[in-house]
């Protein structure tokens, strides 16, 4: 599958309810009411069956978005680490410094 490859089974999946999800599944209701608004329907009562369909095609497509989110960010992440792995000189351990070390000595004006 060109959306999603095979690499992607390995990661967990993501929340059934996701920002994503929820986005696309209110612009899916939207998009049913402006429907009906333009056809001169009841807004609400009219073609419930439609504004169901809209957001549960909208929610299924902001999951699937969030899983290719998903992906995308785990392979740059892996990217990024090897590189770090393959480049150690520069990406050396600094030195740990102490709260003492950091701030500036206090001392009072009066």
């Amino acid at each position: 599958m060109v959306f999603l490859p095979d690499e992607s089974r390995e990661l967990p999946p993501p929340p059934i309810v996701n920002r994503n999800s929820v986005w696309l599944g209110l612009m899916g209701w939207m998009s049913a009411l402006l429907d009906n608004a333009y056809n001169r329907r009841p807004i609400i009562r009219a073609g419930v069956h439609r504004q169901v369909l809209y957001v549960t095609v909208g929610w299924c497509l902001g999951y699937y978005l969030s899983k290719r989110e998903d992906y995308i960010h785990a392979k740059l992440d892996r990217e990024l680490m090897e590189y770090i792995k393959q480049h150690p000189e520069d990406f050396k351990e600094k030195d740990k410094k102490t709260l003492s070390e950091v701030l500036e000595d206090f001392h009072p004006i009066r």
